[in-house]
């Protein structure tokens, strides 16, 4: 096993005081954290796509595949989380349980999950923003709010809400975990105003046919929102920054999820009950489909919400990212300065800038839909891991306390392995190319500078 290079959770726990994150974060501020990372462009943005393209009105159907792949892997999660209370999500799983080559790779590929899924909400945020312009009576130009792609120059409002968010997050998590907070009601608002507007409007006879992609496109809807149910597991990053993580972790990845998956289901259903599946495929689903039953003043209500929640998404993202990349600088295979601490904020100022410019970049240059693919994908990949991870666990430490633990692991870990592979299995082909070329260019990273600057080195 020494071979492997795993790292002991005594390791983990014991971290140098001077490069420790502030505890200040309790149990209702990580569902918050959780609510906010999920409610976002899935929602908002992808549900007309997936709606149009794949699912059609059985977008519920695949609401509740990818709410029942996620709720096994988030029970994985709790327990790991829990005994690991420690920043780095699952990459810091991974390093515990299976080791330093396979936790670089998690950690590389959790790039695809947290800052790429951070420039596919930006780009949406960006869509919603443009659209209250436009219902004004005050369109902004193609060139400033379209990437080359689709014939414009660059996406700035994606540019500008990004670098405003890295900036809320270099000057402290306390402030953003209220902003965050604050959004999250407003947000939440939104969703109930387009239920409780939308829904005497509904049309049966809009539901029909209910699968006209047949059940591969419920399957292929699925792994594309999956992206929607993002955003939980991004609750295990804020472990080391936890006032009482073995208690408070498991109620903010279980409490978020399970409120986000009741209120897709809802909205997926009455969405595909107003309008049409077929006019569902443009940046503002939500507030179309308000617009298209005469509810203008709710339509853009539902897009200040919508802008509200994509914001939450893109703090909580940026924040998961920026804490991944800083354990693994930590742990000596990044460069050192991207984990030093700000001496005023206490937060890791160097890695935060430069996560938040690279993601106002790709948000600013590239498609929407190319990033949320990726995104994806690399999610899947993280989902995959820990679930296995937390089994290897109960082999190796069945000695280690557990705060909280897995029910039935030994059904809900190959649950969330299969269900989560099936999905993952959906995705396009070109989907795969890149996430493979991506693991790939990792693996060389590693070889040529990671492993060698590895603390673990000598094992």
């Amino acid at each position: 096993m020494a071979n492997l290079r795993i790292k002991s959770i005594d390791a983990l726990l014991s971290l140098d005081e001077t490069k420790k994150l502030t505890k200040q974060l309790g149990a209702l501020d990580l569902v918050f954290l959780g609510i906010g990372g999920i409610v976002g462009t899935g929602i908002f943005v992808l549900t007309g796509v997936a709606a149009s393209t794949y699912s059609g009105p059985a977008l519920i159907i695949s609401f509740l595949m990818c709410g029942f792949a996620c709720s096994l892997a988030a029970l994985t999660y709790a327990e790991l989380a829990s005994m690991v209370p420690v920043a780095g999500s699952a990459y810091t799983y991974t390093y515990a349980t299976m080791g330093e080559v396979l936790a670089w790779i998690m950690g590389w590929n959790l790039v695809l999950e947290y800052a790429v899924s951070a420039a596919a909400v930006a780009s949406g945020w960006s869509g919603y923003f443009t659209g209250i312009f436009k219902t004004l009576g005050y369109p902004l130009p193609d060139m400033l709010t379209k990437v080359p792609q689709d014939g414009g120059l660059i996406n700035l409002p994606a540019v500008l809400i990004a670098l405003f968010v890295t900036y809320m997050l270099y000057v402290g998590i306390r402030d953003s975990a209220r902003l965050n907070n604050i959004l999250v009601v407003v947000k939440l608002a939104a969703l109930a105003l387009f239920l409780a507007l939308a829904s005497p409007a509904v049309e049966p006879t809009n539901w029909e046919p209910f699968m006209p992609f047949g059940f591969s496109g419920v399957a292929a809807g699925a792994a594309i929102v999956f992206f929607a149910f993002f955003g939980f597991d991004a609750v295990s990053t804020a472990a080391e920054e936890t006032k009482n993580p073995k208690r408070d972790l498991p109620i903010g990845i279980i409490g978020s999820l399970a409120v986000c998956t009741v209120l897709y289901m809802a909205v997926g259903i009455v969405l595909t009950g107003v309008a049409p599946y077929t006019e569902l495929n443009n940046p503002e689903p939500v507030a179309y489909a308000l617009r298209s039953i005469g509810y203008n003043f709710g339509s853009a209500l539902v897009a200040v919400g919508a802008i509200a929640g994509m914001t939450t998404v893109l703090i909580v993202f940026i924040y998961g990212q920026t804490r991944i990349f800083f354990v693994m600088s930590r742990d000596g295979l990044l460069p050192d300065a991207l984990s030093k601490l700000h001496p005023k904020y206490r937060t890791p100022h160097i890695v935060t800038w430069l996560t938040g410019i690279g993601v106002a970049l790709v948000g600013g240059f590239i498609n929407l839909g190319v990033i949320a693919e990726l995104a994806n994908i690399g999610t899947m990949f993280a989902f995959i891991m820990v679930s296995a991870g937390v089994m290897v666990l109960r082999k190796t430490r069945p000695d280690l306390k557990r705060a909280f633990v897995c029910p039935a692991v030994w059904i809900v870990g190959p649950l969330a392995i299969l269900s989560v592979g099936y999905l993952m299995f959906n995705l396009p082909q070109a989907t795969w190319i890149r996430f493979l070329v991506w693991t790939a260019i990792g693996v060389v990273v590693y070889l040529a500078y990671g492993r060698n600057r590895s603390p673990l080195k000598a094992q």
